[in-house]
């Protein structure tokens, strides 16, 4: 067998293969020898039809499979002759099938890059400290209490914070249109729940009263109707009810489930709680910076090839968050083409680093994610025999078990520097988070 290389732009290899003419021939009289003992032919008994007769009618496709079968036995032979590592399957050329002739054909792929990695002591880290205080625990309580807040009946005009019930009816244009009627809808005044109009035009309002508020949708909605349009909507204001906080006692305590222990359990669930949100942010901000500074520090060549498969990963990925079920209708490309790109190399970064320092999967770790993740379910016990039974689940706890030991090993050994800083400051605890709907009350429609 007779082989050549030539590279011919940056990981793109192309391969020459010829296989001699002897060896398609011999290996085609074997395989027709083979169907020979066993061929059913018309007026032959099983098994003895002669062999020029099995050649005449199967000539031509054991031929064709022959070619096949050396194709890929002699591109692997191949590769493992030149030590090429292919990055995903190569494109098959060929160039001379004729009977009688040598096999013939090219072979075209990218090969994975030759990596010559920088020591981490470069590496340069801030690693955020804190502790969970008791006023940040008290801080939770109070959002705590925010999330369950009491509302009462009061004959008073409505005001920031009061929620107001209310029936209306919308027109556009004096047409009604779907989605504009509603019934006993609460808006919260001031809360930015609902349309703002709407909450600025029930300001003042009283039960028993009515009233007509024009609400203007964004022109970026989904709703063809709805965008850009003004609707006028007609309120009938059927109860005011004031806003207060709970108390933090024994049935606030149980509110969020905490039966036993009152409100000290309570606050030590709370502190636990907090606790592993922290060292959730933490390991995750350490985690970001060690794989951007290994990612610059360590440019290598990619693979178009890992790079494009990156892609349509993640617009799948983005498609299914979204809703998306149309292939057709996947998001466009260019904006994963970066984070592909980024995502391939630090694969291709930190492989090489378990393999030069043959770092080995820890198995404590792996059981004991499997057992965190298993908590989460109403049957940890059945949760966690799903996980260790499902080998795809179970790689991916893998993977991301040995890349958490990549990180410590690349911390070992980088520049580390601890830096003191508060909760609220490393988990952002506090920040309001603003929504926006599409229909009058504020909820979000499905057009």
């Amino acid at each position: 067998m007779q082989v050549s290389v030539s590279a011919t732009s940056g990981l793109e290899r192309r391969l020459e293969v010829a296989v001699p003419a002897a060896s398609v021939s011999t290996a085609v009289e074997q395989r027709l020898k083979e169907i020979s003992r066993t061929a059913r032919l018309k007026g032959f008994r099983p098994g003895k039809a002669p062999l020029p007769v099995v050649r005449k009618q199967f000539g031509d496709q054991v031929r064709a499979e022959v070619m096949g079968d050396l194709m890929r036995s002699s591109l692997a032979e191949a590769l493992t002759r030149e030590k090429l590592t292919p990055a995903a399957g190569p494109r098959i050329e060929p160039i001379a099938m004729a009977p009688g002739s040598d096999l013939k054909y090219a072979a075209t792929f990218e090969v994975m890059p030759e990596i010559q990695m920088k020591s981490p002591a470069a590496i340069a880290v801030e690693r955020p400290g804190a502790t969970v205080g008791e006023g940040d625990i008290d801080a939770m309580l109070e959002s705590m209490r925010r999330q369950r807040p009491v509302f009462t009946a009061v004959e008073r005009p409505a005001r920031e914070t009061d929620r107001v019930t209310v029936d209306y009816t919308g027109r556009i244009a004096g047409e009604p249109f779907e989605g504009g009627d509603g019934k006993d809808v609460t808006v919260i005044i001031g809360s930015r729940q609902s349309r703002p109009e709407l909450e600025e035009g029930l300001k003042g309002a009283v039960a028993g009263e009515s009233r007509t508020v024009a609400v203007t949708f964004p022109s970026g909605l989904s709703n063809p109707t709805l965008a850009g349009s003004t609707a006028e909507l007609a309120l009938s204001v059927k109860k005011v009810e004031e806003q207060s906080l709970p108390a933090v006692d024994e049935e606030f305590c149980r509110a969020f489930g905490v039966e036993a222990g009152g409100v000290d359990a309570l606050r030590a669930e709370v502190r636990k709680s907090m606790e592993r949100e922290l060292a959730d942010v933490i390991r995750n901000r350490v985690r970001t910076q060690v794989l951007d500074a290994l990612y610059a520090e360590n440019p290598i060549d990619i693979p178009r090839a890992l790079v494009e498969e990156q892609v349509q990963q993640l617009q799948i990925d983005a498609a299914r968050r979204m809703g998306v079920r149309d292939a057709s209708k996947l998001p466009a490309r260019e904006p994963f083409v970066a984070p592909a790109r980024k995502r391939v190399a630090l694969g291709l970064l930190m492989g090489q680093i378990v393999k030069t320092e043959s770092i080995p999967i820890e198995r404590q770790r792996v059981q004991a994610r499997i057992e965190e993740l298993a908590a989460s379910y109403p049957n940890p016990e059945e949760a966690r025999r799903a996980y260790q039974h499902n080998p795809e689940a179970l790689r991916q706890i893998e993977s991301v078990v040995l890349e958490d030991q990549v990180i410590d090993w690349i911390l070992e050994r980088a520049k580390v520097t601890d830096v003191s800083m508060t909760f609220q400051e490393i988990t952002g605890f506090g920040k309001n988070a603003e929504a926006q709907g599409e229909n009058p009350s504020g909820e979000t429609t499905q057009s």
